[in-house]
């Protein structure tokens, strides 16, 4: 098992939230119509069937049908349609 970095000892120590101090990103759906990541990098991939999206972490592909950014801001995307799968490579 790998040391904890400073940040993760920090988190560990104050008992903050993880994924808020180490940047790593949240995923929220809602059944599978919705989907909201939080802690995202980039967009590198958009079309009505496929979007993939990068974090610290990896990178997360949403699959599905009639995919739709319905909203994005600097730290959030929230994805609409019909959410076949996600996959973190």
């Amino acid at each position: 098992m790998p040391m904890p970095n400073l940040k993760e000892k920090m988190a560990n120590t104050l008992s903050l939230p993880k994924e808020i101090v180490l940047d790593f990103p949240i995923l929220t759906a809602t059944g599978r119509s919705e989907i909201t990541i939080e802690n995202y990098k980039n967009l590198l991939e958009f079309t009505d069937t496929k979007i993939r999206i990068r974090t610290k972490e990896s990178t997360i592909t949403i699959e599905g049908e009639r995919l739709t950014l319905r909203q994005v801001t600097s730290e959030n995307l929230l994805i609409a349609g019909r959410i076949a799968c996600i996959l973190f490579e």
